[in-house]
């Protein structure tokens, strides 16, 4: 005989409603075979009496009896399977939180696809009639999942295999005609491929606001140490002012002191002097008064006559002398309180300048003068650092960007945001004008330097007069010429301030301003009037940065 594997096909043995090895197989009048539970449920589920696969109706309800061939046979095959299952080394158990398939008896085994049809999972041995029996292979398989009851429709018992996008929701093909009729339907894989196109676009979206946000946390990062780094150099900087102002303060109180005790010393000396001159004449006065009081009772004519003009003089009047010594005192230290406080209210303010000043020479640029925009009796260095006023008018090209008539040059750089600052040397110039002006300026006539007209600038006439050019051409009274002068822009708060870098106090500042286009920076030596005393060129300068 020969053996089950050569003999048997699985397809024979196999009921076409369960999937399964026949369990009780019968056989109804069309010649099919089921399994007889199958059969029935089929039958009573159902308002026909037809055969699942040829789809004949029988009128009555056909008699059922068990196939004793085919159940012998369906047990003999049955046996086999198992015997190969359980010999099989290719397939491993299933591990714990697998799908396992829904066909192993004893061993359960990883499911390996599950069928959407047929609501069930199978392992690679289940899986093989779906893989070679024509009926089945039409069925959908997908990667082993659980809940397969969740993928038929509740009301139809039918796969949700449609998506109205009208309700968004999972449909099956009986859906469409009930109650979804009419509804915009799509199948799923393109509802899916379009959700998961979307669901990538997200993702990219997503991908792109974590690096947005990730970029933004480097930066709060990045703010925070800049921040203390600033914090720690302000703290530094406040401490060593603070410092320095009270040595100051110990110094000048020291000398006060030194003051008032040499003044009270002076005074007492001068008390004592007047005591003993008191006292001497305190002396004589008693003198006086004894003769006086001898005299008097002198009652010979002649005797009283004769003595009267050798009485002891009478000294000149002194009092109040006290009182006066008190009042110059007082007065002395009064005066000298006041200049006290004048040194520490000027010096707290050049501290504070000179801090002030320290601040803004961190945002200092590199500056070059743009030859395009001089004036062609303007004579720049090879470096374009330097500017002098000649004699001689150069053959250089008219182009718009030019100053003329005015003797003018623009630094290369502009800037329409944030902060900067350079410096310029003028020691020895006679004339100059420095600051900032508007890009847009007409460069073809004689300029107004004033602010309405975009010009924010600061300059010296004739070696003393120094000059706000504002509306009113304020007038600047300085305690020294400057030698190097800083010029400071902070764009958005409209400021514009110059300073005396040597002394590190503030010149002049513009506020309130209003910036709101390209800013250049503006050199003007102006024309050379004072021959060789002014031939001297305003020279940009390295800014020394300090700590």
């Amino acid at each position: 005989m020969s053996s089950a594997s050569s003999l048997l096909s699985e397809d024979q043995f196999l009921c076409s409603i369960c999937l399964d090895v026949f369990t009780h197989p019968v056989t109804i009048p069309c010649g099919h075979n089921f399994c007889k539970n199958c059969i029935t449920e089929h039958w009573n589920t159902n308002v026909k009496n037809d055969c699942p696969l040829c789809k004949k109706v029988f009128n009555t309800r056909p008699e059922l009896h068990i196939n004793t061939f085919i159940s012998q046979m369906a047990a003999q095959f049955r046996q086999f399977v198992q015997k190969k299952t359980s010999s099989c080394s290719e397939q491993q158990q299933a591990t714990r939180g697998e799908i396992l398939c829904d066909f192993c008896t004893e061993t359960k085994l990883k499911a390996l696809k599950s069928c959407v049809v047929c609501l069930t999972s199978y392992c690679e041995t289940h899986l093989e009639p779906h893989q070679r029996i024509p009926g089945l292979k039409r069925h959908k398989l997908i990667d082993p999942v659980k809940n397969l009851e969740n993928r038929m429709c509740k009301k139809h018992d039918r796969p949700l295999e449609l998506f109205c996008k009208t309700d968004q929701m999972c449909v099956c093909l009986f859906c469409t005609e009930t109650d979804h009729k009419g509804h915009r339907i799509v199948p799923l894989i393109e509802e899916y491929e379009e959700k998961k196109a979307g669901l990538e676009k997200q993702e990219g979206e997503v991908q792109q606001m974590l690096q947005e946000r990730q970029l933004k946390i480097e930066q709060l990062k990045q703010s925070v140490k800049l921040s203390k780094e600033d914090a720690n150099r302000e703290t530094a900087a406040s401490v060593q002012v603070f410092n320095d102002l009270i040595k100051s303060v110990e110094k000048s109180l020291a000398q006060l002191i030194e003051m008032i005790e040499e003044n009270q010393k002076r005074t007492e000396k001068q008390a004592e002097g007047l005591i003993k001159k008191l006292e001497g004449e305190i002396s004589v006065l008693m003198k006086r008064s004894a003769e006086v009081k001898q005299l008097s009772h002198t009652e010979d004519h002649l005797q009283f006559l004769q003595s009267f003009p050798s009485l002891t003089p009478v000294p000149c009047t002194i009092y109040r002398i006290d009182t006066s010594i008190h009042s110059s005192f007082k007065e002395t230290v009064r005066r000298a309180v006041n200049q006290l406080e004048e040194t520490l209210t000027k010096r707290i303010k050049n501290m504070c300048a000179a801090v002030e000043l320290k601040k803004i020479q961190q945002f200092a640029v590199d500056v070059t003068l743009d030859p395009d925009t001089a004036h062609p009796n303007l004579i720049l260095s090879d470096d374009r650092k330097q500017v002098s006023h000649g004699d001689v008018k150069q053959n250089l090209p008219d182009k718009p960007e030019r100053f003329f008539p005015s003797t003018v040059v623009l630094g290369k750089q502009s800037f329409s945001s944030g902060k900067f600052y350079y410096e310029v040397q003028v020691k020895n110039k006679i004339d100059w004008t420095l600051g900032v002006v508007r890009g847009s300026i007409n460069r073809k006539r004689n300029i107004d330097p004033r602010p309405e007209n975009g010009f924010w600038t600061i300059g010296l006439r004739s070696g003393y007069k120094y000059m706000a050019l504002g509306n009113n051409h304020d007038r600047l009274y300085l305690q020294s010429s400057p030698q190097k002068v800083g010029v400071f822009v902070d764009y958005e708060e409209g400021l514009v301030s110059f300073y005396d870098v040597d002394t590190e106090a503030l010149i002049y500042s513009f506020t309130g301003c209003k910036l709101t286009e390209n800013l250049c920076l503006i050199f003007d030596p102006l024309t050379n009037v004072h021959g060789d005393k002014d031939s001297v060129p305003l020279i940009i300068s390295p800014v020394n940065h300090t700590d």
